[in-house]
């Protein structure tokens, strides 16, 4: 993180935390809580995002969530930013859930837009100022239009970006037009935070200008991204190419088996569960992967660790 006179410009490798669960795939697994984060933090990581779509927050009940949210930052004590997802249909809710983030000591709250009715970009505007208006702890935008089905415009966030508590935003939509528009777009702005969530063009959005990413596989392998990071950061292409394989391996072996929407999760929490990280459940509506798909993750995931650990 950098830092400047009276701002903090946020960059670096920044987990979307999954969301250890015991095996009513309801209740929190505190142990795989510790367990994780500690994974995280060993990896080099610049900062931790819970309760984000990774985090699979809009299954999790409130009292999950704040369990969630005490435990983390108890975990974390204060080693590295913690980033909390208060994306709710309510803005009473996410208001909620942000009290709670600064009671227990996280640093920036994450908001994508109110799901379900469809936004105008002009209401998307207003909510987005008057939730900054309220909000204890700086906010980034969160702009997820595949889950939302409502896309920030470049313009609205260029005008988001001129209240004082709105510090950057987190694109998920993959669009990496957008995301350079937007590089253009706030170039006069250096302070304001421009993060990617798919790790798949991280490095191609840091040498664009953006500032780190949000990188699910880091769950994983949080050094193998923070290298990535690095070595966007140093313009360094050879070493670029190298990691992006791997990178792109994780993508096409892990997150893809099977035919569900949700073989992203699936994937992911069955090779942290292979890694002995934390355990495979996952919270309704999903599951897990059934013996076959979970046999394809073991060996592929213990393929690409022996690949990662010979490069780094």
């Amino acid at each position: 993180m950098l830092i400047k006179a009276n701002k903090t410009v946020v960059g670096g490798i920044i987990p979307p935390m999954v969301t250890p669960l015991l095996s009513d795939n309801l209740s929190l697994d505190i142990k795989g809580v510790n367990n994780l984060l500690e994974h995280l933090i060993a990896g080099g990581v610049h900062g931790v995002f819970v309760l984000g779509t990774t985090g699979e927050s809009t299954s999790l009940s409130y009292k999950t969530r704040e369990q969630l949210i005490n435990e983390s930052c108890k975990i974390v004590n204060s080693r590295i930013p913690v980033f909390v997802g208060i994306t709710d249909t309510s803005i009473e809710e996410s208001l909620q859930l942000a009290s709670m983030a600064k009671k227990a000591g996280a640093s920036y709250v994450v908001a994508a837009p109110p799901y379900y009715y469809g936004l105008g970009q002009e209401e998307l505007y207003k909510y987005y100022w008057r939730l900054a208006d309220s909000l204890p702890l700086p906010l980034f935008l969160y702009n997820m239009p595949s889950h939302t089905k409502i896309n920030i415009d470049e313009r609205t966030v260029v005008r988001l970006s001129e209240h004082p508590n709105i510090v950057g935003l987190k694109d998920s939509s993959a669009n990496t037009v957008y995301f350079q528009s937007l590089c253009y777009l706030l170039k006069s702005k250096p302070d304001f935070s421009l993060i990617v969530g798919p790790e798949e063009i991280t490095a191609e959005t840091i040498l664009m200008g953006g500032k780190g990413g949000v990188n699910g596989g880091a769950n994983m392998f949080p050094k193998l991204y923070v290298a990535l990071y690095n070595a966007a950061i140093a313009k360094d292409l050879a070493r670029i190419e190298v990691l992006q394989s791997l990178v792109m391996d994780i993508t096409t072996s892990i997150y893809t088996l099977g035919s569900y929407g949700s073989s992203y999760l699936k994937g992911l929490k069955g090779a942290l569960a292979t890694l002995g990280i934390i355990q495979a459940h996952i919270a309704p509506p999903f599951s897990c992967f059934d013996e076959k798909e979970m046999n394809k993750v073991v060996k592929n995931i213990k393929r690409i660790e022996k690949e990662i650990i010979k490069l780094l």
